[in-house]
């Protein structure tokens, strides 16, 4: 049958239309948050049953039905944090929005791992940041904390959470092992609980199989993140035998949990927002005291990042949440994880190396690093090239010169050490690609962004990563003589290394973008090269390539960084349990050092003086941390108050925090009680306040200042005299441009309270215009 012109108009006319009805919107993951609960703690089934029950009925009424929400919501956010996750078009979701019940709306995004290792020990043995055997003593090495790690799971067989000499567990725990769908996983009295959260990731992918319902790491971030931070002492730890020694968490007698909430990429996204909601959720009623995030996304509005939502309701409950700065240095304006109650890490250096030497043929040597198992013969020297001179004739310099897949040829590289540039593809993939095209070693250099950090990696080829200079170098070299030659010396694992700690370049910089008045990173600690436990599921370098299969692996990233101040934290709650999130935040931040172990300023990937846009308040010591003296300390409702500086309402606030708040007729957001000063719009002057509690012995403590160039810093009053634990003692700063001095950029200075043995102190950061 035939149909006249009329009839094809009409009939696309009724098609077109049916598709667009609602019933046929394209339907997104959203988060509708709708701040706290008014049930307390313990809370029974039936009061959480009738939370769920009352987001159906909230959700029905915008989409005609309780059926209808039921099918739509996929989370029920419960027991600590009051909201829902659920598949809705867009057009419903802006009428939600406006709904005055409804604290933000946001879409369920992804966020990422912050790990180097796929691109581009924890030893806390070195650096001062292995704590004192006197500091484990006394905290009986984090005895009975409960830490939590938001990750990508955890492998239970790891020796580092065995649960040899373990009591019972603690009372308090309310968690659960969710290992019913994985009859091989198992939880202990050491690793003493374990969850997945895979609904939001499922919600962006589609439907999962039977695979993803386990809390098992199968990628070995989660493991090597978890154990960090409280993983137990194991001997003979090493990775192919290099760095061996006893692999140890900051907290080696804690109980640990995983929260299993990151998964295989999906467009360079692997932890996604409902999920993350879930975990927080579940791990406040489960009964955590630190909870590890080494994950993050870019800066957005607290109420619109689920880290920074989560978090907030876990400090409520006294829980200390420290989060990873992001890889993304080093730009400035990079820093992740910006909320005010985070504990935000950067990365640094260690002063261990696992030195791999370069011999050119003009015998000039190179100091580069590797964990490649594979070496050369003895001191035997082979051709050199440069991969840009590899290049199969149908590859672009570029693609050959970083050693991309596709782009060396055989013929050129066959019985030759390649020399590859560093970028864009993984470090590790460089060295498979000159293998499969037949090189038998590979030299790594640095670009300019990378300077001097290099980067131990298990290749699978005798290799060696020099830095930016020396690559230079040894480009230089092969361009002078006609027939270039270079050797790889075998690694070895050399200790006391300078200077360090130095800045790692792909640590995430401040400012703050979202408020630039609260100092970001807070806190940097190693997370360069450190060894801990792995997963067995896949090699060390994650490469499908990579048939190996290790116990301790050497990873790289501020998701490293970040579970050795989780460790620490774990210590601090031990020997302090009745001090609040703030306050153990100001002992880490007051006590941390800006000095290397050349007793120089702490420098950058390129060996320029780094500044507290990239350490924030200094490189962590948790000896001294065990004794800051005087805390900065911050309560719920100062965080209402900061809050309310950024111009959100009384009722919104009342709304999140489930407290009947309101907002105070004056408050300045310079006077916010943190633990460092940062003005970033200095215009003429300003007076801010600060507020310190001694946590120490009695003492009269001093100012010292060192002042930004430009700017005239005056502390009132100078001295402070405590007579006992607990008091408080409230002073002034005042800081003003000096015309004609001051620079139009930010400068840096600090502030030093000091009783000749606590040395207090806050960087001073400010910008005039």
């Amino acid at each position: 049958m035939r149909l006249s012109n009329a009839s094809l108009c009409l009939v696309s006319f009724i098609v077109f239309s049916f598709l667009q009805s609602p019933a046929f919107a394209v339907k997104r993951s959203y988060v509708v948050y709708l701040g706290g609960h008014s049930h307390g703690i313990q809370s029974s089934s039936v009061d959480l049953d009738a939370v769920t029950e009352s987001h159906y009925h909230f959700l029905g009424s915008f989409l005609g039905g309780h059926e209808h929400a039921r099918e739509a919501i996929f989370y029920s956010y419960t027991r600590h944090i009051n909201g829902f996750a659920a598949h809705l078009d867009d057009e419903v979701a802006a009428q939600i929005a406006r709904h005055p019940k409804v604290v933000s709306l946001f879409l369920n995004k992804g966020r990422k791992l912050h790990t180097t290792r796929s691109w581009d020990f924890l030893g806390l043995d070195h650096n001062g940041v292995v704590p004192s055997n006197s500091i484990w003593n006394k905290t009986r090495c984090g005895e009975d904390t409960i830490i939590g790690n938001l990750d990508t799971g955890v492998w239970p067989e790891s020796k580092s959470f065995s649960d040899d000499g373990y009591g019972p567990i603690p009372s308090k725990w309310k968690g659960i092992c969710q290992n019913q769908k994985d009859a091989g996983f198992h939880c202990n009295r050491k690793l003493i609980g374990a969850r997945y959260f895979n609904k939001g990731y499922a919600s962006v992918v589609g439907k999962l199989n039977s695979s993803f319902d386990t809390p098992r790491d199968k990628e070995g971030h989660g493991t090597h993140t978890l154990s960090t931070a409280g993983g137990n002492m194991v001997p003979r730890a090493s990775v192919f035998g290099f760095g061996k020694g006893t692999a140890k968490g900051g907290s080696p007698r804690a109980r640990v949990a995983a929260y299993k909430v990151c998964w295989p990429p999906v467009s360079g996204n692997e932890c996604f927002d409902a999920d993350i909601l879930a975990a927080f959720d579940v791990a406040i009623q489960d009964g955590v005291d630190v909870l590890s995030v080494s994950l993050g996304g870019d800066p957005t509005a607290f109420f619109n990042d689920s880290v920074a939502i989560g978090s907030f309701h876990a400090i409520k409950h006294g829980i200390v949440v420290v989060c990873s700065a992001g890889n993304s240095g080093p730009a400035d304006g990079t820093v992740s994880n910006i909320a005010p109650w985070q504990i935000t890490v950067g990365a640094s250096t260690m002063d261990r190396e696992f030195r791999s030497v370069v011999v050119l043929g003009n015998n000039m040597h190179y100091k580069g690093q590797s964990l490649s198992s594979k070496v050369l013969p003895d001191k035997k020297f082979f051709p050199l090239l440069s991969a840009a001179d590899a290049k199969l004739a149908n590859a672009s310099i570029q693609n050959a010169t970083l050693c991309q897949a596709g782009a060396l040829d055989p013929k050129k590289v066959t019985g030759k050490i390649l020399v590859c540039l560093r970028g864009k593809n993984a470090r590790v993939d460089k060295g498979q690609q000159a293998a499969l095209a037949g090189a038998v070693g590979m030299i790594l250099a640095n670009d300019f962004l990378t300077g001097n950090e290099i980067i131990a990696d298990a290749h699978l080829l005798p290799a060696s990563h020099i830095n930016y200079t020396d690559g230079l170098a040894v480009f230089a070299y092969i361009n002078s003589t006609k027939n270039p030659m270079a050797c790889i010396m075998p690694v070895t694992t050399l200790i006391g290394t300078k200077p360090a700690p130095f800045m790692a370049a792909f640590s995430s910089k401040g400012p703050n973008t979202i408020t630039p008045e609260i100092l970001k990173p807070d806190i940097t600690a190693p997370g360069v090269s450190v060894i801990a436990a792995y997963t067995e599921a896949e090699g060390p370098t994650n490469e499908d390539f990579d048939k190996r299969r290790v116990q301790f692996n050497s990873v790289s990233g501020t998701s490293m960084s970040c579970p050795h101040v989780s460790g620490i934290v774990g210590l601090l709650k031990t020997r302090y349990p009745n001090w609040s999130p703030a306050a153990i935040k100001s002992a880490i931040m007051t006590s941390a050092t800006t000095l290397d172990n050349a007793n120089e300023p702490i420098l950058n990937a390129s060996y320029i003086k780094a500044g507290p846009f990239s350490y924030g308040s200094g490189h962590i010591q948790p000896n001294l941390a065990m004794d800051p003296g005087l805390v900065y300390d911050l309560s719920t409702k100062d965080y209402l108050n900061f809050l309310c500086t950024l111009g959100y309402n009384d009722t919104l606030i009342s709304t999140f925090s489930q407290d009947n708040y309101k907002c105070p007729g004056s408050i300045n957001l310079a006077n916010f009680n943190y633990p460092s000063i940062t003005i970033p719009n200095l215009v003429g002057s300003i007076t801010v306040t600060r507020t310190v509690k001694n946590v120490g012995t009695p003492g009269t403590y001093r100012a010292q200042v060192q002042k930004p160039v430009g700017i005239s810093v005056k502390v009132k009053p100078k001295i402070l005299k405590f007579k006992k634990v607990g008091e408080e003692k409230t002073y002034i700063v005042s800081l003003k441009v000096k015309k004609g001095d001051a620079i139009k950029e930010y400068v840096y200075g600090q502030l030093v309270w000091s009783d000749h043995v606590h040395y207090v102190r806050s960087p001073i950061v400010v910008k005039a215009v």
